[in-house]
């Protein structure tokens, strides 16, 4: 039987096969209550969701929906977030993944989208479409006994308050809270309704079951909220005394200050011996502020957000720059959507990009460019190892001044 590709969005029964192929691709059971399908339907986004069918059954799954980027300097650029991306172990070597990214890619760069954004699952596969990692995260493990804090600290007065609150206080003051931290971090990325309903259980369409987290708000001495973290505590009783385990499941804050609060707090909180960060920024300040920075060991670093040129124009003229300069890149494309000679002429002040016949200063592969785009990886190391072809000698150095950024890239939610 031949297999068809189509879009699920018109037909209930292609969506809910659809959804029990996602799950059955990511090795989840597939046997999903109608209950359960019902709700994903009503809540999901599925305009841009297609499938490649074998009769009845969907045997391959992808979906992209609208995003926005934080770029170096606060600007955010139109993202095609790409998502839900699988192929049952019965139909691989088909092509249908080739086809599929495409597809979606090529309408996400007639649509206008400077970029396509994803989270790998597994890291071999998608830099043959043209994606690098960009943004990483750490995740530290923090023995609280051995910190050096003080374990009776509390936020003084004079700094702000620190709350509990429930799910509906999330909603409403998390939304505004998230777009000043997004506009102040490159590799960041929107959150929609649906986000912040499923970080606070009001929409419920998980395997797991629910479970209630801890939601801790910061507000600074004029009432503004400034930081939000939740959080799991698994309690843990040994011969009596407490050794009780808390997960970070998201922290964000709007300044450096906001965030070492949060920490702070939560390596106060009684009973609580160890502190599971989640999945932090790699250059969190978490480790150089406690007086014993060895209680902070790195449980996992590992790369997260990928992105995918689609207008490198567009791309360059929206990051800010840390120095003044030209600069030509030559992209190399596998499916020719950001392929090209590009002329970067860049200040602090302002840049412009456009193409170019100029000789390249530098030749690289799109993922490549991905890699240096948000300011995660250096031209000059990637270079020394061949990734990056140096026609102008000095040009990896010089492309590293004008991309350097004062912090990492870092973006905290998988999509």
């Amino acid at each position: 039987m031949a297999l068809s590709t189509r879009f699920v969005v018109d037909s209930a029964a292609d969506t809910d096969a659809w959804i029990r192929a996602v799950h059955t691709g990511f090795l989840n059971p597939p046997a999903l209550s109608q209950e359960t399908l019902d709700a994903r339907r009503a809540k999901q986004d599925f305009r841009r969701a297609r499938g490649v069918f074998d009769g009845e059954r969907c045997v391959a799954t992808f979906r992209s929906f609208d995003q926005r980027l934080t770029v170096p300097g606060g600007a955010a650029v139109a993202a095609n977030a790409v998502t839900a991306v699988t192929v049952h172990a019965t139909h691989r070597r088909r092509g249908l993944l080739s086809g599929l990214m495409s597809a979606d890619l090529a309408e996400a760069k007639e649509r206008g989208d400077a970029v396509a954004t994803l989270v790998a699952a597994e890291y071999r596969i998608y830099g043959r479409y043209g994606f690098g990692p960009a943004a990483a995260f750490t995740t530290w493990r923090v023995d609280g006994t051995r910190t050096g804090l003080d374990p009776r600290w509390a936020l003084p007065e004079s700094e702000g308050t620190l709350s509990f609150v429930d799910g509906a206080e999330v909603r409403k003051a998390g939304p505004e809270l998230h777009e000043r931290f997004r506009a102040g971090r490159a590799g960041a990325v929107d959150r929609d309704a649906l986000f912040w309903e499923r970080a606070t259980g009001e929409a419920r369409f998980d395997i797991q079951p629910w479970q209630e987290p801890f939601h801790v708000l910061y507000r600074d001495a004029g009432g503004v909220p400034r930081g939000l973290v939740t959080f799991t505590v698994e309690n843990r009783w040994e011969a009596s005394m407490p050794g009780n385990a808390a997960t970070v499941q998201s922290l964000i804050a709007t300044s450096p200050a906001a965030e070492w609060t949060l920490w702070r707090f939560l390596l106060s909180i009684d009973w609580v011996t160890t502190l599971d960060t989640g999945r932090a920024a790699p250059d969190s300040p978490l480790p150089l502020l406690l007086p014993d920075a060895r209680a902070a060991a790195v449980r996992e670093h590992a790369d997260l957000l990928w992105v995918r040129p689609l207008d490198v124009p567009r791309m360059l003229s929206a990051r800010s720059y840390a120095a003044e300069g030209e600069l030509v890149l030559g992209i190399r494309d596998p499916l020719g959507l950001a392929e090209g000679r590009y002329l970067l002429d860049a200040s602090p002040r302002e840049a412009t990009c456009a193409p170019t016949r100029r000789a390249p200063d530098l030749v690289l592969d799109a993922g490549v460019f991905a890699r240096l785009y948000l300011g995660e990886f250096s031209a000059t190391r990637l270079a020394a190892v061949g990734w990056i072809e140096e026609e102008t000698t000095g040009a990896a150095a010089r492309a590293d001044l004008l991309l350097r950024t004062d912090h990492r890239p870092w973006c905290p939610d998988i999509f």
